[in-house]
């Protein structure tokens, strides 16, 4: 692992601070791997009271607040200026703009790496189906090519499912809580899935960022003990609450129906899901050609695992054996996920018990 002299304490902007991920890097710089921070927001006194208790806890962390926007050049600019890395954080909607950062980078002239908003896979091999394939994939690999004609320096951080998005439901793509009497698989439920914790994702990206041997590669995050599949996810789960429950697979040309049919957000969720529980694209291989993996460079970060995640799912002072026979207490909006879920899945494919 690289000494902190040769790595240095990078400065370190994010871009995107507030979202899912982008809070868990700039925890990450600041708090746990102290590098001086910066955290580009839109408004430094929110009226609400969420985001500003956010924001207040950034600074107990040490982290600078500058007011700026990402289609404001020169408020971007600015803080470059004193910046050694650009990490961007920005959610799907605003991926294809992150040309905005690379112009600013490159008037600014003294930003030593950027990494842009990937944390996926690697979009450059995909068979994702639309709109993934147009709206994330497409998106990135354009950002992508985007920095690579600038000379940027870059990494591009590749980590597969975030935990926070996928792990809840214990891995079913509608229902935002874990089963209780049914589980909904995608396809047979053995292809291997990899599960990365936010927080750990900003650890590696943040050790990535002043790292010379990170520069303009790829950094493979995939923990070994988090790399599952559906059918090994819900063994777990059903070890750990000790209950089972009934597992209805949906075909793959079923699933294919489904996204061309929803909405767009939910066929956008499902499209997703397609290519990682499906395709198997998030079990991605480590090309030694083109990058290297987190766990070579870092091995002394201790990730969360799949197992230690899920056991923050289950009840306060609970363990699997006295679970048995307790039922979870579902919001509204799971029910109705469910409810629907069935139905559409019933007119589908056949269920297997």
């Amino acid at each position: 692992m690289a000494s902190d002299e040769e790595m240095g304490k990078a400065r370190i902007l994010v871009i995107g601070g507030t979202g899912r991920l982008g809070t868990h890097i700039v925890a990450a710089a600041s708090a746990r791997l102290g590098h001086p921070t910066v955290a580009l927001v839109r408004d430094t006194a929110p009226s609400d009271p969420a985001k500003a208790a956010l924001l207040e806890s950034f600074l107990d962390l040490g982290v600078a607040l500058v007011k700026g926007d990402l289609y404001d050049h020169a408020s971007l600019v600015r803080p470059m200026k004193a910046a050694d890395a650009v990490i961007s954080a920005l959610g799907t909607r605003q991926v294809a703009d992150q040309t905005l950062l690379i112009a600013a980078i490159n008037e600014a002239g003294n930003v030593k790496r950027f990494l842009p908003s990937e944390f996926w896979t690697d979009v450059d091999r995909t068979a994702a189906v639309e709109p993934a394939r147009s709206a994330v994939y497409a998106a990135k690999a354009s950002v992508r090519r985007a920095v690579e004609a600038a000379g940027v320096p870059h990494t591009y951080v590749l980590c597969g499912y975030l935990a926070g998005a996928a792990l809840p439901s214990v891995g079913q793509v509608i229902s935002p809580a874990p089963p209780a009497d049914e589980a909904v698989i995608l396809g047979g439920g053995d292809t291997k899935v990899v599960y990365v914790a936010e927080e750990d994702v900003g650890t590696y990206t943040v050790l990535a960022a002043g790292d010379p041997r990170a520069e303009n590669r790829m950094l493979y995050v995939k923990p070994m003990a988090n790399t599952v599949s559906h059918n090994e996810l819900l063994d777990l789960w059903e070890k750990k609450t000790g209950r089972g429950f009934r597992r209805v697979h949906v075909a793959a040309d079923a699933v294919l129906k489904m996204i061309r049919e929803a909405p767009l957000a939910l066929g956008l969720a499902l499209s997703i899901a397609h290519a990682a529980y499906i395709l198997g694209e998030t079990n991605f291989k480590v090309d030694p050609a083109k990058g290297v993996a987190a766990g070579e460079l870092y091995p002394d970060v201790e990730y969360t695992t799949v197992s230690e995640y899920l056991d923050r799912l289950l009840p306060t002072g609970s363990s699997g054996r006295n679970l048995k026979g307790r039922k979870f207490v579902l919001t509204s909006l799971a029910a109705l996920c469910g409810i629907f879920l069935c139905i559409y899945v019933g007119m589908l494919s056949g269920r297997s018990r």
